[in-house]
């Protein structure tokens, strides 16, 4: 089950700041990290990938 840090999600294509991530975390419109400590947080790899894929398939089925 490998973690993306914080930092790493741009890897991703993910490049919010950390207090918009912070609002859609608390808003159910992002995944919820992982708490490796009180201050350092991480995302599961696969809830990061489904959560860009649905917004893929979000945009094709508008496109379609």
């Amino acid at each position: 089950m490998p973690l993306i840090p914080l930092e790493n999600l741009p890897e991703k294509g993910i490049t919010y700041s950390t207090s918009y991530l912070d609002k859609l975390i608390k808003d159910d419109r992002f995944p919820k990290p992982v708490f490796l400590s009180p201050r350092r947080r991480a995302f599961l790899e696969s809830e990061i990938d489904a959560w860009i894929k649905a917004r893929v398939d979000k945009r094709d089925e508008v496109a379609a």
